[in-house]
């Protein structure tokens, strides 16, 4: 056995029988073991997923700093409405029930201010209109003598089941849930607390005046300070979502037709423009709930108090109708029988020239929305498209479809075809896929201009100004 020491470490070896040397390494003891695992499991399972979690922690605030400006602000409106229960004079001052105003913040603080507004208005409206019955209630009740309980009793049942099937109401539960909900809560507390409180009126007073301070400071933090507008973001998602439009109606036909070339970059921008339509699809439930919320918000930005908010659902549904056709175009792609050459390169430049006037229309009203003025040159556009059906719908008249007539009549009917110059004769399997995909141009370029007239609407009613531009395209319209 024999030591060596190199690099300031002492390293043992031993002597075998074939004449050489091996590292002699000393058994590890069970408790260095146990530390060695637990050091591991810490290191994986711990550190790692700690790291983890607080780098997702962290992208979810870059990615959308409005959530961390809401967090903020609910921080601030708890600690402003907590003065009331820290301090005396104050505590005193609303009947010790400051935690009310606590209570009320965590409860109606909602990220928008439409969303805020919206619980603001609903809890004080039905804590007052409860309150008052509850009270009137317990005048009732006071004076029927003995039947006191059995008139609270029913008194109660009758207002819940009323605003319990209040909500079931489409129009009600819309804007006026939250509220049914606290009108039944507060009700029952009045009415059927005051059967042992004394002084139920001071009780009630108090309360309405702590839900109110508490509403009032959500309102004016909510306002004031870094304000996020339902509208706003309804008017941004709907101008963004005619730009997805505009980008999977290119990137279908262009997929469709490209060329055999095309570098791998290409393809895979393509293949993410051809998914973008699915996020017009999906937001519908969205685009009613901001509609919703940004009735109950006053006059900011562009956008006056009577905006014309439901006007955006209704031009959200006509954009779904176009999505609805991008979606069986981008299953037509996906085909297993593929069109020949021959048979695209017929109808190639017909289709992609209507694609390209139906995605102008897209872009100028997405531009029409964030600049909310009328479009000068919407006239223009929409003719340039409509020419572009009529060259499509003339392209496809011009295939003929081969049957299975006898030999001579089809070698007559071809040569009267050759001569006239004017249709190309093709296999029905053969021209099914591309006549499927120009229907749904033709059809998708019908509902474009359904959504026009929706968003013409929306500017007269919301009284868009007339874009300054001088108007472009007098030569096509000539």
């Amino acid at each position: 056995m024999a030591s060596k020491e190199e690099a300031g470490k002492l390293e043992w070896r031993i002597s075998v029988d074939n004449g050489t040397t091996e590292r002699l390494v000393p058994t590890s003891g069970r408790s260095k073991r146990i530390f060695l695992w637990l050091k591991g499991f810490v290191k994986k399972v711990i550190v790692e997923r700690m790291t983890k979690f607080m780098r997702n922690t962290w992208r979810i605030g870059a990615d959308d700093p409005a959530k961390v400006v809401h967090c903020l602000k609910v921080g601030l409106a708890l600690s402003l409405v907590s003065i009331f229960y820290y301090m005396r004079p104050l505590y005193d001052g609303v009947g010790g029930n400051a935690m009310w105003a606590i209570m009320t913040v965590v409860v109606v603080f909602e990220s928008t201010v439409g969303a805020t507004f919206s619980k603001c208005v609903n809890r004080v409206v039905a804590t007052i209109v409860a309150g008052t019955l509850g009270i009137a209630v317990h005048w009732v009740a006071t004076q029927s003598g003995k039947a006191e309980i059995f008139v609270t009793a029913c008194s109660v049942f009758l207002f819940a089941f009323t605003a319990t099937y209040s909500r079931f109401v489409p129009s009600f539960k819309s804007r006026f849930d939250y509220g049914a909900m606290i009108f039944i809560l507060t009700f029952s507390l009045v009415s059927v607390g005051g059967y042992r409180v004394d002084k139920l009126f001071d009780m009630a007073q108090q309360r309405a005046s702590t839900i109110v301070i508490g509403t009032c400071i959500c309102i004016v933090i909510t306002v004031f300070l870094c304000p996020i507008w339902a509208g706003s973001q309804l008017h941004r998602l709907v101008q963004h979502n005619f730009l997805k439009l505009a980008d999977s109606l290119d990137g279908c036909v262009a997929e469709y037709f490209k060329m055999k070339d095309m570098s791998t970059n290409e393809d895979e921008e393509t293949k993410m423009k051809l998914q973008r339509f699915k996020c017009v699809l999906n937001s519908k439930g969205t685009e009613e709930a901001m509609a919703n919320l940004a009735r109950w918000e006053p006059a900011h930005g562009s956008f006056n108090f009577r905006h014309p908010w439901q006007q955006y659902v209704k031009i959200g549904a006509a954009m779904r109708r176009c999505a609805y056709c991008l979606e069986n175009l981008s299953i037509c792609m996906n085909y297993e029988t593929e069109a020949p050459d021959q048979v695209k390169n017929h109808f190639g430049e017909a289709c992609m020239k209507l694609s390209s006037a139906s995605s102008k229309i897209l872009r100028e009203l997405a531009d029409l929305i964030k600049n909310t003025r009328k479009s000068s040159k919407m006239d223009y556009l929409v003719f340039d498209m409509n020419s572009a059906v009529q060259e499509l719908q003339e392209a496809l008249k011009t295939v003929s479809i081969k049957t299975n007539k006898p030999e001579e009549e089809e070698d007559v009917k071809y040569e009267e075809d050759k001569v006239g110059d004017r249709t190309i004769p093709m296999n029905l399997h053969e021209v099914l896929p591309v006549a499927t995909l120009v229907s749904l141009l033709i059809e998708n370029a019908a509902r474009i201009q359904t959504t026009v007239e929706a968003v013409d609407e929306l500017a007269n009613l919301a009284e868009f100004k007339q874009d300054s531009k001088k108007k472009i395209g007098g030569n096509n319209a000539t």
